[in-house]
């Protein structure tokens, strides 16, 4: 299903789609970090593959990344949330453990929105050699 003008409005357990709570995965090389949010961005919870255990070069792992998603989404059924929306940043190896692990954990995500900053302009490339 594709978003159209009608999406805002629809219903979700009683709870319109612009009402949802929003789960933002920050996904780098070194670590994964899901952050709950009301649909207003206050802070709910917050879980990373660091506070499950994983220390060092592990926390950038997918396995990390689907154990931290599994303990958040415990700490959201907590809360008695059960739909989130998932925006996602970054390029690292938890991108789809986590999301998969939000799933597993008993959340339904209603949608999935990538927010990978691009850069506008490369960087000024290397001089070029003399001969």
């Amino acid at each position: 299903m594709f978003p159209d003008e009608d999406t805002p409005n629809l219903l979700f357990d009683g709870v319109r789609f612009q009402d949802l709570p929003i789960c933002h995965i920050k996904c780098s090389l070194n670590n994964t970090i899901l952050a709950l949010t009301d649909r207003t961005g206050k802070p709910v919870a917050m879980k990373s593959g660091g506070t499950e255990g994983y220390k060092n070069a592990r926390k950038g792992t997918t396995v990390a990344a689907q154990a931290a998603a599994l303990s958040f989404s415990s700490v959201a059924e907590l809360r008695a949330i059960k739909n989130i929306r998932v925006i996602v940043k970054g390029l690292g190896p938890g991108r789809l453990a986590s999301i998969k692990g939000l799933q597993m954990g008993g959340l339904n995500v209603v949608s999935i929105t990538d927010r990978t900053p691009a850069p506008e302009k490369c960087p000024r490339p290397r001089k070029a050699k003399r001969l």
